[in-house]
């Protein structure tokens, strides 16, 4: 079957659309529906209110429905894919794929609407009096050229967005990555030339963008089977055609081709071909966007330039040119300001947001999500991919700062700054509780060192940091084999990091020596043990800076396991006074944010042990912007049943009950009861929480730890953690393998633990 992936089965896509409910969508209520009140209040009688409200005033709709986060996906599918005309029915399950992707990668809500006509005035009159109902319209796999005829009505009928994706999501991501290969290439958009092959819908739409980014109507030649498209042809020619008709003596694409810098493609398999490549001018941009196959693939390219710059439109080959990447954020920003259109603003805004994105340094959990592959700025990574979580966070803010700026905004947004952190909430359910601490740490920076200086994350992590503002990185490690990871990473142009060498760090390694051998020398060491341990270990080296006041906070664990770092540190830095050193995992969902203590230190803790954690832990949370609600964990509720295994449970509320916290707590409970409020309070009216427990004291370590890690993986949601509690000094200890997104944000809570002491 024609655009089926060749890594994929017939079979198995029929089998992901069929089982279990069958297609890809359902609805799920916002509201509880639990009791008669609740009824009443969302319908009858209740939802008389709104109902009259927004009869008063129309704009209020928005506060009182979803329409402001709905976008109605419209087709009637005359162009499904690359398929042809299915038809309204068969293009259901592209529609509803494109409603998911709004959902998955913006949050904004997509319903699917497939209208049974292929008579443009009608489905016209059927999509414009739907507009009470959504906040967007997304057009979608409409052959040309009624798909102009459309939108353009469309707009001008209709009050909210209304947003071809065939057409103007490819010249959006086309752009971006035009952008970039022009500035890697060292061209003048001013000067450059450019081809584009194809007239429909996407093409037309790419040749408009361009001229709006700068690129005269001079420079663009247009191609289509009856070769170019000169001033003065009749042959198979339209007014979208017409529009982009140049004075040129060239008359097939290969004319066209010769000389030129970039090559568009938007046509069929085998229309570029490698003698056009060679007669195109040096480093050569080639975007061979044809689905499922381009018009020369970049294994064909490479057989006769190795300076070309290769797009596609597919996922196996590098710098896919993917509408994922625009339309769900492009909505996103729209809805948000409520615009009445979506303009070329709006629409280069988002080009220019993702070409910057892609320079950036990627996090790895999009590395991992592409397999490993390292993605990393240059002619194989000219565009963002689709799983990179900032894209939520960048995209709708440039799309909605340039919907205000060109007054198409109804509701505009005061504080961009903030609005990004609502955008990063939507899908990061760390953002808002990390927020607090980023802002204060911003305010006062600190000095951070990385222990394990030489690896790539911790490279990647420093410099991360660094430009989040949090403060200052050191990096512990050899000069020489930083600065060659630094130029693997394409960063050697960077400005200079510390770099500080445990083993030639005089004047230091003398000052640290004394230093630990005065700790040591009563425990059995020897004075050459302690500058050993100094030259020849990172943990201890980065210890004694923190320790003796040259660095504020260290974070290790990369490639140790966490009893051995914490080994090493131990030899430094004692636990505080009157406090309890034990690990805090902070599990993040969009509904809750959940602390589990104890999950790295005490294997089975005593009462006494239990409540110093739990004062430690609710502090941590008040620190986090939570206010904390303590609960004690075991198998039984409240003496039920009595078993010994839960006595120090038990006890440790007792103890609790006379330390006078300021603070809600109580136990001993199951993890149920804890979390469903309502369960507590139906079975157990005497328990002294006032909502759902949101700070976890585990019983025992292998609870904490099997706990934390099972609610994560099952429930979701981003795990923070273990983070390190009660040592003297500011120190994190990550996890083996951690990302660079895990040691960061390891490192700025080792900085903000800083501020407090």
């Amino acid at each position: 079957m024609a655009g089926i992936d060749k890594r994929i089965t017939e079979e198995e896509a029929l089998l992901l659309h069929s089982s279990g409910r069958p297609g890809k969508l359902e609805i799920t209520p916002t509201k509880p529906m639990a009791t008669q009140r609740d009824l009443s209040l969302a319908y009858s009688p209740g939802v008389a209110t709104p109902c009259l409200r927004i009869h008063a005033d129309p704009s209020t709709a928005y506060d009182y429905t979803a329409k402001g986060n709905i976008v109605a996906v419209i087709s009637n599918g005359t162009a499904v894919l690359g398929l042809g005309d299915l038809g309204a029915l068969a293009s259901k399950p592209v529609m509803e794929g494109k409603a998911v992707l709004f959902k998955r990668f913006a949050d904004v809500d997509g319903i699917d609407l497939e209208v049974d006509t292929r008579d443009v005035e009608e489905f016209i009159n059927s999509v414009r009096y739907l507009g009470p109902s959504f906040g967007g319209i997304n057009l979608e796999d409409i052959k040309a050229p009624d798909c102009f005829i459309i939108e353009q009505r469309l707009r001008e009928l209709m009050d909210i967005p209304v947003f071809h994706d065939d057409q103007h999501g490819t010249a959006i991501i086309a752009a971006a990555g035009l952008f970039n290969a022009l500035e890697m290439t060292g061209r003048d958009i001013n000067e450059t030339r450019l081809v584009i092959n194809g007239a429909g819908a996407a093409a037309i739409a790419c040749a408009e963008l361009f001229k709006s980014m700068g690129i005269p109507h001079g420079n663009i030649t247009l191609c289509d089977t009856k070769g170019v498209v000169w001033k003065g042809r009749t042959e198979g020619m339209n007014q979208w055609k017409s529009a982009h008709a140049v004075v040129t003596d060239a008359r097939t694409l290969a004319d066209a081709v010769a000389g030129s810098d970039v090559f568009v493609g938007l046509s069929a398999k085998g229309a570029m071909t490698p003698a056009m490549v060679k007669s195109m001018a040096r480093n050569p941009i080639i975007f061979a966007l044809a689905n499922p196959d381009p018009e020369i693939t970049p294994e064909e390219v490479r057989q006769v330039r190795d300076d070309a710059i290769v797009a596609t439109g597919r996922s196996d080959y590098p710098n896919q040119v993917n509408n994922v990447l625009g339309f769900p954020y492009i909505f996103r920003g729209a809805l948000d300001v409520r615009a009445s259109t979506i303009n070329d603003q709006m629409k280069i805004a988002a080009a220019k947001a993702l070409a910057a994105l892609a320079r950036e340094d990627v996090p790895d959990e999009v590395d991992a999500a592409y397999s490993g592959r390292r993605l990393r700025y240059g002619p194989e990574y000219i565009i963002p991919v689709p799983f990179d979580p900032r894209l939520i966070s960048t995209i709708p803010a440039a799309v909605a700062k340039a919907a205000m700026d060109t007054g198409v905004a109804r509701k505009p947004i005061v504080d961009m700054d903030e609005y990004r952190r609502s955008l990063r909430l939507r899908l990061d359910p760390t953002a808002d509780s990390l927020q607090l601490i980023a802002d204060k740490l911003r305010s006062s920076p600190r000095r951070v060192v990385f222990a394990e200086g030489e690896e790539e994350r911790a490279i990647r992590a420093a410099i991360a940091y660094r430009s989040g503002g949090f403060g200052h990185p050191v990096l512990i490690g050899r000069e020489n084999v930083v600065q060659e990871k630094l130029a693997s990473l394409g960063l050697s142009g960077i400005e200079p990091l510390d770099i500080q060498n445990a083993r030639f760090g005089a004047p230091n390694i003398e000052r640290y020596t004394d230093f630990l051998y005065k700790r040591l020398q009563r425990r059995g060491h020897l004075h050459r043990d302690c500058q050993r341990w100094v030259n020849q270990n990172r943990n201890v080296f980065a210890a004694c800076m923190v320790a003796t006041g040259d660095a504020d906070a260290m974070v290790t664990g990369l490639t140790r396991s966490f009893a051995v770092s914490f080994e090493d540190i131990e030899r430094v830095i004692d636990p505080q006074p009157d406090h309890i050193v034990f690990g805090l995992s902070v599990l993040a969902t969009r509904k809750r944010t959940v602390f589990i203590s104890d999950t790295t230190v005490h294997e089975r803790p005593t009462p006494e042990q239990l409540a110093d954690i739990a004062i430690q832990s609710a502090r941590m949370a008040r620190q986090m912007g939570h206010e904390p609600r303590v609960a004690f964990l075991s198998f039984s509720n409240f003496g039920q049943p009595m078993r010994d295994r839960a006595a120090h449970v038990r006890e440790a509320v007792s103890l609790m009950d006379k330390r006078k916290v300021d603070f809600e707590y109580d136990g001993e409970m199951s993890a149920d009861t804890a979390l469903d409020y309502d369960l507590m309070k139906r079975l157990y009216p005497f328990a002294r929480l006032s909502g759902p427990a949101n700070v976890l004291i585990m019983p025992a370590l292998h609870a904490a730890n099997i706990g934390a890690k099972l609610l994560h993986k099952f429930g979701g949601g981003n795990l923070i953690g273990p983070l390190l509690i009660g040592m003297d000094k500011p120190v994190q200890v990550v996890q083996m393998g951690a990302t660079v997104n895990e040691l960061t944000t390891a490192a700025i809570m080792a900085a903000h633990d800083s501020l407090a002491r």
